[in-house]
């Protein structure tokens, strides 16, 4: 590693998903194509929602546009390094590269946990309040709770790099996965990080099981509420809710497993952070787009404004 002063690193050496370059190339042709499948699939989902009106004006559709974006913008924090990385023997990234994965990394899904939120109340007042549901989840209020999601996801990752940006680098210096997080960014630290530790602990792990805790409370409350609801308006409910409890489940529970205990390695770790950081991001977009009717056909309306005038002129 390089030095100034035999106390700053200036790059980490990234050790990634293996060392065998025959399951290198493997990996580098099935993650490129789970990267294509997420930025098509979380883009088309975002113009669909801006090309159609009647999905714009509707606060679910507005928070799952959202939600599309921060997939699509997640992705390309560790994916692009990643696949660049898997063609190439020597993986490295230099502090300030490592710095700014942790800042997006953190900002991106602290903002999607509180997006998710967010949802989980929408639909709390669309089944348990349908009369009012207009009225209090109007315009004004959806861009004001998008807003607070944003600046949510901003402290949050500012919070981990003033914490990190202290800690002093000068020895080890081989993180034991394919980008740059701060569980293993902290054991490369030549200092007691005990209480960096907790502190870490306390902000991402809590985090992560508070705002699960409170979406599996709300859903719970809906279930419940369903109960009284005629046979054909519960079934789209409850189609609506497994759909958000499933992308619920893919997101929180690998985060709440990364953060929430002491910094310790385990052999799992690597798969739950593909996990997070890849799979998650491009399922949301089917989870959402083939369960949903009105997603399908404003993209099929779409399809028809757009694509089939271009391929009539053409032939």
């Amino acid at each position: 590693m390089k030095k100034e002063n035999d106390s700053v690193a200036t790059e980490f050496i990234l050790l990634g998903l293996s060392s065998s370059w025959g399951l290198q190339l493997f990996l580098f042709l099935i993650f490129l194509l789970f990267y294509m499948a997420t930025v098509f699939g979380n883009l088309l989902i975002v113009v669909t929602v801006q090309a159609d009106a009647q999905l714009l004006q509707s606060p679910m559709y507005y928070f799952l546009g959202h939600l599309s974006f921060i997939d699509l913008c997640l992705s390309c924090v560790t994916v692009p390094k990643m696949l660049g990385d898997f063609l190439q023997q020597g993986k490295t990234i230099s502090f300030s590269g490592c710095l700014a994965q942790i800042y997006f990394l953190h900002f991106l899904g602290a903002s999607e946990m509180f997006l998710l939120t967010v949802m989980a109340y929408d639909r709390y007042v669309a089944i348990c309040n349908p009369l009012y549901y207009l009225t209090v989840m109007n315009r004004q209020l959806c861009f004001q709770l998008v807003f607070a999601c944003w600046c949510g996801g901003f402290i949050h990752s500012i919070t981990q790099i003033i914490l990190v940006i202290q800690l002093p680098f000068c020895g080890h210096n081989e993180l034991d996965n394919f980008y740059c997080d701060v569980p293993q960014v902290i054991k490369l630290a030549c200092m007691d990080t005990f209480v960096v530790e907790v502190l870490m602990v306390s902000n991402s792990g809590l985090l992560s099981l508070v705002c699960f805790l409170v979406l599996l409370f709300s859903y719970a409350v809906i279930l419940i509420h369903l109960r009284t609801h005629f046979r054909e308006g519960r079934s789209k409910a409850l189609s609506t809710c497994a759909s958000h409890l499933t992308v619920v489940s893919l997101i929180f529970m690998p985060c709440v497993f990364i953060y929430l205990r002491p910094f310790c390695s385990f052999s799992v770790d690597k798969v739950f952070s593909v996990f997070y950081t890849v799979i998650t991001p491009m399922l949301n977009p089917l989870i959402y787009t083939l369960r949903n009717a009105d997603m399908k056909t404003s993209m099929k309306k779409l399809r028809k404004k757009y694509v089939a005038p271009h391929c009539l002129v053409k032939g």
